[in-house]
């Protein structure tokens, strides 16, 4: 074989292995986060016009999480782990804290305006520093558990999406209440999230594991809060031709793909909570939400002031410095890690 053509092909059998190893990093497993998220994100706001159940709408996604870590599971893609009772009592917890957020969204969704709302949503992770350090320590990272020059990035980013949403901002007591207390649940559960796969005593739950797990549990509370709430009749008028948008084919087909992508959406979020953080996942959530707003402006002709481009400029700015930031201490990590490793160690560092 000539040299030439030798080389070439040696070189064509490496990029597969390359593709693998990028597969298993943060990064990819970010860049499929902004994906989904974004993805499902829009294809909810035209779903949710014309099927106006958010309850019923999650207990579908929640029934196809169920159904595809079931089908996964038995075809041998993955072995759900043995766990002890208490842990088993622990995850059925994470399912009412997981459904839990979500309703506490929606009901504060209608009692404070939109803008308000994700302004202190923005403010996510400086509670998820908190409950961080207080479950888990200090252990050595700085102010707050953190890196001081990590935490000065979440500023822009938390007054980005303050500047990106600027408009009415009108809430009720309750309202302010309830979103302060939704924000801390959606904090905590990243949290939880995260530690459930790196820190059980089974040596990390894998993503799908998790959601084999709780999908069923949540599936049950999301049905019975839709049933509470009366979305269920509403449900049924439209299957019935009694309400005042009636379920066709194609709309039931919409429905389902969008249960399918929100399936992949958890497989990809879990996935990226266990390699990146809880919160690196937080500023994402952040970058995401501007983000919508830039696809907004061309899909939906959404007009912006110059003080929400201004905000938009700073939430990705801040989010670029954090991504910058979290490698290089990643990096110095590792160049440790590969240190102590030669020493002896065999406990790998692990990164909040």
């Amino acid at each position: 074989m000539l040299p030439s053509l030798r080389v070439s092909i040696d070189s064509l059998t490496e990029i597969p292995a390359q593709v693998r190893e990028f597969s298993e990093t943060g990064a990819f497993w970010m860049a499929l986060y902004f994906v989904f998220n974004l993805g499902l994100t829009l294809y909810n706001k035209g779903v949710l016009v014309r099927f106006p159940f958010p309850y019923t709408l999650t207990a579908l996604h929640t029934f196809c999480g169920t159904v595809g870590t079931s089908w996964l599971w038995h075809t041998g893609y993955f072995t759900p782990a043995r766990l002890t009772t208490k842990e088993n009592i622990t995850l059925s917890f994470f399912s009412i804290l997981y459904t839990l957020n979500i309703a506490i969204s929606n009901v504060s969704l209608q009692l404070v305006t939109v803008p308000f709302h994700q302004v202190v949503r923005a403010s996510a992770p400086i509670p998820t520093i908190l409950i961080t350090l207080a479950l888990l320590g200090n252990r050595g990272r700085g102010f707050l558990g953190v890196g001081k020059e990590r935490f000065l990035t979440l500023i822009p980013v938390m007054l980005g999406v303050a500047f990106a949403t600027y408009d009415d901002y009108y809430f009720t007591t309750w309202g302010l209440i309830l979103t302060l207390l939704g924000t801390f649940l959606a904090a905590l559960k990243t949290v939880i999230t995260n530690m459930l796969q790196t820190t059980t005593k089974s040596a990390s739950l894998h993503p799908l594991d998790l959601l084999l797990r709780m999908s069923p549990l949540a599936l049950l509370q999301c049905t019975i809060y839709a049933y509470v709430s009366g979305e269920l009749n509403g449900v049924r008028n439209q299957f019935t031709g009694l309400g005042d948008i009636n379920m066709s084919q194609r709309r039931l087909w919409a429905l389902l793909v969008n249960g399918c992508i929100a399936f992949a959406l958890n497989i990809v979020s879990l996935t990226a909570n266990r390699k990146c953080g809880p919160l690196s996942m937080t500023v994402a959530a952040n970058v995401k939400q501007v983000l919508t707003i830039c696809l907004a402006v061309v899909i939906f002709d959404f007009r912006i002031t110059p003080t929400n481009g201004m905000g938009i400029l700073l939430t990705l700015l801040g989010g670029m410095w954090f991504g910058a930031i979290e490698y290089q201490e990643k990096k110095a990590k590792s160049m440790l890690y590969v240190g102590i490793t030669h020493s002896g160690e065999k406990e790998k560092p692990t990164s909040v």
